[in-house]
């Protein structure tokens, strides 16, 4: 009760609107979630957490607001922000339906093809992806920036970290020897929400699919689709081809899909490191490393 009490104090003083409930959000580990019912009748997000970064609510909201400059996928509108808070605008959840997945396909194409000033940030500062660091130092082309930016630096810290076991972690270097080969043609930067598995999907009651908890910048396309197929987005299908009709991909997607996966599998071996999810994870991308091979 007192620390519902303290979150309602602290969303009171951002907004300038009384908090007349709370309730606890469940589904984020990284973050604690509660939603406000507020005096004038709407309802807010607030997101803590414990000793956070002091850029890393900060960086959120700036991504949330990059992507929905794009006018393509929603996502929630950013209440207040400050290093201990984000607050956003409540989305109502519902359950996935076709039409909702066939929308959402041609507003993701939508977003990426609003396209970002390179491959990384405009800025170069590193960003989050869950609590690990992500490196946005822009890079010539997309092969160079993801060996470089996402699957080296995350192969090296599941190593340091007993997540993947050295045959698998040599079949990814593997696959960074061949990148240039197995990039598939080259594309210009896409706007990209960077951690695009289904629990960072808000399927909304008025039929409208909602971003949030992005890991935004510029990258390859195929990287946000490739991580929707991950983790087992509903309706995929759906959305894929929704997503097709409005911007086509290109010959040989489906072949690059395990190669896109590399970087979650890696990021996901790190978070959960020595132990059979770290271990797991370490092991599926030496699998998908070597589909490539």
């Amino acid at each position: 009760m007192a620390r519902a009490g303290g979150i309602a104090h602290r969303a009171e003083t951002l907004l300038g609107t009384a908090v007349v409930a709370t309730s606890p959000v469940a589904g984020g580990d990284i973050c604690t979630a509660t939603r406000l019912k507020l005096s004038n009748g709407g309802a807010a997000l607030v997101k803590t957490r414990p000793n956070a970064p002091a850029d890393f609510f900060r960086t959120e909201a700036a991504g949330l607001v990059w992507l929905a400059e794009a006018g393509g996928a929603p996502t929630p509108e950013v209440l207040a922000v400050e290093d201990d808070c984000l607050i956003l605008a409540w989305v109502e959840g519902s359950r996935p339906t076709g039409d909702a997945a066939e929308s959402f396909g041609r507003a993701l194409a939508a977003t990426h093809a609003k396209g970002a000033d390179g491959f990384g940030t405009s800025s170069g500062e590193d960003g989050y992806i869950g609590t690990l660091p992500l490196p946005n130092r822009d890079a010539p082309g997309w092969p160079e920036f993801y060996a470089t930016r996402r699957v080296l630096p995350y192969l090296k810290l599941a190593r340091d970290r007993g997540g993947i076991a050295p045959a698998d972690a040599a079949a990814v270097e593997g696959v960074v020897r061949r990148i240039v080969a197995l990039a598939g043609p080259e594309e210009p930067p896409a706007r990209l929400h960077g951690d695009l598995w289904s629990g960072n999907l808000v399927w909304g009651s008025e039929g409208a699919v909602w971003l949030v908890d992005p890991a935004a910048h510029g990258g390859h396309r195929e990287t946000d689709l490739a991580m929707l197929a991950l983790f087992g987005c509903p309706q995929l299908p759906r959305v894929l081809d929704a997503y097709q009709e409005a911007t086509p991909l290109a010959d040989g997607w489906e072949d690059r899909v395990a190669l896109h996966q590399l970087f979650p599998l890696l990021v996901h071996a790190c978070l959960f490191g020595r132990g059979s999810r770290g271990a797991g994870y370490g092991a599926r991308a030496g699998e998908a490393a070597r589909s490539l091979l």
